[in-house]
């Protein structure tokens, strides 16, 4: 029977079987600004700050998500809605000393901002060397 059970799976099924999740962590409140220095004691935190009515943020991020393939063990990964959380967008600005912009891509490690990208420049394969 599993022969005949992959001779029934369409293209689209295939696909969707290979598709990994990107471990998303949503950033929502200020106080888990806390808990990403922390975290980036022992592992690193990368936030991605996306705008939802930007069709570049978009383009960005779905490039990003293709391209991702960390595990939640080696880096942990938040996301930022800008429009949902103006304040926790300002607030990651100030914490961490980057400059805003939208998409933008920061990384912290022992409680301090070591890189960030923006746009075009967002390149989910570049976090490997933080590891």
């Amino acid at each position: 029977m599993g022969l005949f059970s992959k001779l029934k799976k369409t293209q689209r099924d295939i696909v969707k079987e290979e598709i990994v999740e990107t471990p998303w962590h949503v950033l929502s409140e200020i106080k888990q600004l806390d808990e990403i220095v922390e975290q980036s004691k022992t592992t690193p935190v990368a936030i991605f700050k996306h705008s939802t009515t930007c069709g570049i943020s978009k383009m960005a991020f779905r490039n990003f998500e293709r391209n991702y393939d960390l595990t939640d063990d080696q880096m942990k990964l938040y996301y930022l809605d800008l429009k949902a959380h103006r304040d926790v967008s300002d607030e990651v600005g100030y914490k961490f000393q980057v400059q805003h912009q939208s998409p933008q891509l920061i990384v912290v490690k022992n409680g301090v901002a070591v890189a960030n990208a923006s746009h075009h420049s967002i390149q989910a394969d570049e976090l490997q060397k933080f590891i």
